[in-house]
């Protein structure tokens, strides 16, 4: 990805979370620091490359934050909707991850506050 961790703060991150109501420096952080690590792990070794988009989320946790979490939170289902494409996010969802950073991003926020323990796994 071509942009900087300041660019990635200021231009995607930060708006994303204060449109969902969530903005904090900690968070903030901790999102340009998984995308940082996932460049890093993935810079030399893109066959390895699990999971979509910058943050390399996985097609079946999309799914779980939709079913298991997003479908008992409907006002917030309905902001991260609202981030994501009206056509494409019929057509594929999953393709939101890769080609939408904000909608990826508030995905990756509740992946986080669904699973903090698995946090370590990112820097692994």
């Amino acid at each position: 990805m071509d942009i900087s961790k300041q660019e990635l703060r200021d231009q995607i991150i930060h708006p994303t979370l204060e449109y969902l109501g969530k903005a904090g420096t900690a968070v903030e952080n901790l999102l340009v620091a998984i995308v940082t690590q996932k460049q890093h792990t993935h810079s030399g070794s893109q066959h390895n490359h699990k999971g979509l988009g910058p943050y390399g989320i996985d097609t079946s946790t999309h799914q779980v934050v939709w079913d298991k979490y997003l479908a008992f939170h409907p006002d917030l289902a309905s902001r991260i909707r609202g981030l994501a494409s009206q056509r494409a996010f019929l057509e594929d969802p999953h393709s939101e991850l890769v080609t939408n950073l904000c909608y990826a991003t508030a995905i990756a926020w509740v992946i986080y506050i669904l699973h903090p323990q698995e946090l370590a796994h990112c820097f692994s």
